[in-house]
């Protein structure tokens, strides 16, 4: 009986040593696969992004000749952009695209700050300083010193706190794009251990544009107008919205301000032809550039957002 059992116990353990064998190599299989599936993932990730890549270089020269062939109809295309993006989808859909801008001045240039000492642009400095100042005081700033340094710095040309693949975009001196500033920003937030002025809308206030010298303020922001003219917040944000709406210096006069006291910071009726445009396509690429005095900058191609 034993002789006729034995056997059967070592084929048993032979079936449960091919088992395991087999367990093991369907998990160094199954491993791998995981693995050779990563990186397709990654490659074809790659693929596409470098395919959007090449359409936003295709888009971005399209939009330009279009732009540039428009003439005298060029204020009323920007002044349509400003307040409502456009958006082309072809009939089945494979094609997607929108396009908005802003005025690169509409706000209060950032870059101002630095004109303490320069003849002839107190005006500029003084409602800089004044504005910054208000804000330092409305969001209870840490170290508002501190800040102010770090943005000089910046202005004067130092680049301390930029990240060396930005610099290559960065003019010689002053502050260009919000993302410059923002890397100011988040440095100082380390250095003060400072989170309340990641709350502050910088954007609805300064612009990041360092040539500009006039606000293009028909088209700021109503917490910016609201600050110029210390007219009731509301009140702006009701002028805005309204159809037909009258002219900003009417809506000033009409409210208690006093227009021609910030004349001289005003582009007033002249249109400054200077924008930042942001354009999104496809699975939601993003690319954005500069347009001013009749030609393109500042190209930067974001990917997916």
């Amino acid at each position: 009986m034993d002789k006729i059992q034995q056997p059967t116990i070592i084929i048993g353990q032979r079936q449960g040593f091919a088992l395991i064998i087999t367990m093991s190599v369907l998990s160094v299989v199954i491993a791998l696969t995981v693995v050779l599936l990563s990186y397709f993932n990654e490659v074809k990730e790659d693929a596409d992004t470098t395919k959007a890549l090449i359409q936003a270089d295709v888009y971005y020269a399209d939009i330009l000749t279009q732009i540039n062939k428009l003439g005298k109809n060029k204020k009323s295309f920007f002044q349509r952009l400003y307040r409502f993006p456009v958006s082309l989808v072809s009939p089945d859909k494979r094609f997607k695209l929108q396009m908005q801008c802003k005025p690169l001045a509409g706000g209060v240039n950032i870059n101002w700050l630095a004109l303490e000492r320069t003849e002839g642009k107190q005006h500029l400095f003084q409602i800089s300083q004044i504005l910054f100042e208000t804000l330092a005081q409305q969001y209870e700033l840490e170290d508002a010193d501190l800040l102010l340094e770090l943005l000089l710095l910046e202005i004067g040309g130092k680049k301390k706190y930029v990240k060396p693949l930005q610099r290559r975009l960065i003019q010689k001196n002053g502050i260009i794009s919000y993302q410059q500033f923002s890397d100011i920003i988040s440095r100082y937030e380390m250095e003060a251990d400072d989170l309340k002025v990641a709350k502050i809308p910088w954007r609805k206030y300064f612009t990041f544009a360092s040539k500009a010298v006039k606000i293009d303020a028909e088209f700021s922001s109503a917490e910016l107008i609201s600050f110029l003219f210390e007219i009731d917040l509301k009140s702006v944000k009701e002028w805005q919205g309204s159809i037909p709406k009258i002219s900003l210096q009417s809506f000033v006069d009409q409210n208690g301000g006093d227009y021609n006291e910030k004349k001289n910071l005003l582009s007033g009726n002249k249109f400054l032809g200077e924008s930042h445009c942001s354009v999104r396509y496809g699975d939601g690429y993003t690319f954005t550039f500069d347009y001013t005095a009749g030609e393109s900058k500042y190209f930067e191609f974001y990917g997916k957002r």
